[in-house]
């Protein structure tokens, strides 16, 4: 799947591979390889190329993107946003069109799930007021 994502990004993105390959620091015949699955990037140049098309490396490398491009009625609502770089310390920067369209602002409070299997996900604790007010209220 990574082969064609490769190419299908790349002429999107209206880039040569000679234009790609001096933004990402590897060969023209790197990423023809790549482009023809005859190999694969490494994993920096993996991370090089989400950063180029600003997606995360799990869509790079995971789905066929004509599948994640597709909007269906099930996709209303849902947004991809990038990727974020996690600091020393744990803290990463909620980009500002999710802070827009989400409506969080400074000294909100976000609750902060994961499942080993799924991922990690961010949700504002108003969302689970009314459960708590049902649970109190028994």
């Amino acid at each position: 799947m990574i082969y064609k994502n490769l190419k299908d990004l790349r002429k999107n993105n209206g880039l040569t591979q000679e234009q790609l390959s001096e933004k990402i620091g590897v060969s023209r015949q790197a990423i023809a390889k790549w482009e023809k699955g005859e190999s694969i990037p490494d994993l920096y140049s993996i991370l090089e190329l989400s950063n180029v098309y600003s997606i995360t490396i799990d869509t790079l490398v995971r789905y066929l993107l004509d599948d994640v491009d597709d909007k269906s009625d099930d996709d209303e609502g849902k947004y991809l946003f990038g990727t974020v770089k996690v600091g020393d310390r744990g803290q990463i920067v909620i980009p500002k069109e999710a802070r827009n369209i989400f409506n969080i602002n400074p000294g909100d409070y976000l609750i902060f799930l994961g499942d080993i299997n799924k991922g990690l996900a961010l949700a504002k604790t108003e969302i689970f007021k009314p459960i708590t007010d049902e649970i109190l209220k028994d």
